[in-house]
């Protein structure tokens, strides 16, 4: 009856241990890369990230040892204190036994502490290393780079393709490690103590794995297809909770739609999910009775041998609790190189984003901007918008080939020179290349022939901060980040006091409105800016701007929402905008560059005509169709030409200088 007792309590345990053991054996192949070689490529870079953990990789390493060969040492002394029972001695000995398991159980609860600890902070130190270094990547990229790619499938990059490199490090490394030792140690122990049994039970082995991988192959084809719909369901949220999407769909009537296919993808991930369920319930059922016929397999055999003095009884307590350190190692080991493969996969994809070339970078000899007032000057400039090969991936954009089109010039030699303190206006009709021009300017990309300078000095050969200090400039959609009104602000000068965001908001008459929020400054502007109307946001990028105090600034279209009355306003904020500093702006309504020193007329990438307002009008060129388009006149109307006790004309608003 002494021998029983003991014989009974490992048994839950090994049920336990089983079952988790299938569990992972079916996680992983679920997950299973197949076909794919070991890039070693891949392998050597992962060594330089992991150079900075190495002292603590190596001691987590040690560590993983030191833990497996305990898991070992428990089992043989538990069958130690079943034989010093069952021989009758003393009680010391059975005490001195249950102190030895006590003290490597506590001894193993500590070195675990340790283990993890230095498993969360390798760990965690390479997630901050690798987002860090993607995210400062990513910020160098040009503006195409973002037009093409997908935000959600770059995000993806610095979430769960990170974290599954990291697991590379905190769970593949140690588990490999880890399961080798326990494995020699366990089947050393088995061995020594019946060859027979220990044979027997790896034989079960196969029972195992090869369902799992059955199993595994339906399960993950489940998987993929509730991970599509989730996706879709994701995308729908995501652009049908936005402001724009949401209105678009009220606008159109179309909810009822809306929520009919939400529904259908819902109800099929719900199916799914049931059936993956009942899946994996009836493989692990299955493989935990398999488990638990294979401890009775060696109760059964082990107490035949037993009984026939072949085999000691705590022989037999200690094959049964060493089986459950069997299985568990050599079902990881056999689904090792796919949980290798798994990490690798998502290295090579952080690693994709890390070598696409930035277009646009700092020379080594970059120098500041010359200090005083600054001009501004295009030198027989030709650009062509990048292809996609040069500025984006297959995979970010969700598509299977990336689209290998040549591009097409879009400037063609264009010249002009804006000089210090002069306001050049660039007008013509949409696509000629207007907002191109800006964007050389502040050099989002470079030019593949000619130059751009800065004071003289081309665009290319300076410091990004010190062009980002002289070049201010307001887009077309008045972008604003989600966070509150200050911290919009503060965007352009980080030490700006409350005093100054005051006057900047006074200038361009929004300090009312915004003194008049609950929260101020403080206040959130939602997503987008889309608590503020269009022309609000428009004022607030030009007090941003205002903030900044560049000495060159250049309006991409900073009135074109808004109305007269706020255009007016605007206006007046501009002229000590731009008072002292040279200024070009690209402008659809004429009305804002009359009283510009240099108009540019720019269709189809070129400079057609350029000259003054009445110089423009009076050659009856480009300039003066446009002019007879927006204002209803067939040619320009003079003073003098009028005719006798006729009103004057009304004249538009002029941008002040």
């Amino acid at each position: 009856m002494a021998v029983r007792r003991p014989t009974r309590t490992p048994e839950p345990e090994s049920t336990v241990d089983m079952q988790g053991t299938a569990w992972h054996s079916l996680y992983s192949v679920m997950h299973a890369k197949q076909g794919r070689p070991i890039s070693w490529a891949t392998v050597r870079r992962i060594g330089g990230f992991a150079r900075p953990h190495r002292a603590r990789l190596v001691a987590f390493v040690l560590l993983s040892v030191l833990t497996s060969a305990l898991a070992v040492a428990t089992p043989l002394l538990a069958g130690d204190v079943v034989d010093a029972i069952v021989r009758a001695e003393p009680l010391r000995v059975v005490a001195l036994y249950a102190v030895l398991i006590a003290v490597i159980a506590l001894v193993d609860a500590g070195l675990g502490l340790v283990e993890r600890w230095l498993s969360a902070t390798i760990g965690e130190g390479l997630i901050a290393q690798l987002r860090t270094a993607v995210f400062d990547h990513v910020q160098r990229q040009p503006i195409a780079f973002f037009t093409r790619t997908r935000t959600g499938a770059l995000v993806s990059r610095l979430n769960s393709d990170v974290i599954g490199a990291q697991r590379a490090f905190a769970g593949t490394l140690s588990g490999v490690v880890g399961n080798l030792v326990t494995l020699t140690l366990t089947l050393v122990a088995m061995v020594s103590i019946s060859w027979q049994i220990t044979l027997l039970a790896l034989l079960l082995l196969p029972v195992f794995v090869l369902p799992a991988r059955r199993m595994g192959a339906r399960l993950a084809q489940l998987e993929r297809e509730s991970a599509q719909h989730n996706a879709h369901m994701s995308t729908q949220m995501t652009e049908r909770f936005s402001a724009p999407g949401a209105t678009l769909v009220k606008l159109f009537g179309r909810p009822q739609q809306e929520s009919a296919e939400f529904a259908r993808r819902v109800l099929r991930v719900r199916d799914i999910g049931v059936r993956r369920a009942m899946l994996q319930t009836v493989f692990v059922t299955a493989l935990t009775t398999v488990s638990a016929l294979a401890i009775a397999l060696v109760y059964g055999l082990g107490g035949f041998y037993a009984l026939r003095d072949a085999l000691d009884a705590g022989d037999v307590v200690a094959l049964a609790l060493l089986l459950t350190r069997l299985y568990a190692p050599l079902t990881a080991l056999a689904n090792a190189r796919v949980e290798v493969m798994s990490a690798l996969v998502s290295f090579e994809r952080v690693f994709e984003v890390l070598d696409l070339e930035p277009l646009v970078r700092q020379a080594p000899d970059a120098v500041a901007v010359p200090e005083g007032p600054v001009s501004v000057e295009f030198d027989e400039v030709r650009f062509t918008y990048p292809t996609a090969e040069k500025v984006s991936l297959a995979s970010l954009e969700d598509v299977a080939v990336l689209d290998d089109r040549a591009g097409v010039e879009v400037l063609h030699g264009v010249s002009f020179r804006a000089e210090p303190g002069q306001l050049v206006a660039i007008v013509g009709s949409s696509g000629a290349g207007k907002s191109t021009m800006a964007q050389l300017m502040a050099r989002l990309y470079d030019v593949d022939s000619g130059a751009v300078r800065l004071g003289g000095v081309d665009v290319r050969r300076l410091t990004a901060e010190s062009l980002r200090r002289t070049l201010g400039m307001v887009t077309q959609d008045g972008h604003l980040f989600h966070e509150s009104l200050r911290d919009n602000l503060l965007l352009a000068a980080p030490e700006a006091t409350e005093e100054q965001l005051w006057d900047a908001l006074g200038r361009a008459r929004m300090a009312e409105l915004v003194a008049a929020l609950p929260d101020g400054l403080d206040t959130v502007v939602g997503e987008r800016g889309y608590r503020f109307s269009g022309g609000e946001r428009q004022r607030l990028t030009i007090a941003r701007l205002l903030l900044a105090h560049p000495r060159v600034v250049v309006l991409d279209e900073a009135t074109a929402h808004l109305d007269s009355t706020s255009e007016a306003a605007v206006q007046e904020a501009l002229a000590e905008a731009l008072a002292g500093r040279t200024a070009v702006v690209i402008a659809h309504r004429l009305s804002t560059i009359r009283s510009a020193d240099l108009i540019l007329v720019v269709e189809d990438g070129r400079v057609v005509e350029r000259g003054r307002h009445e110089e423009l009008l009076a050659a009856g060129g480009r300039y003066a169709q446009l002019h007879r388009t927006q204002f209803g006149q067939r040619v320009p109307v003079q003073q003098e030409d009028r005719p006798a006790g006729a009103s004057p004309a009304p004249q538009p608003q002029e941008l002040p200088r």
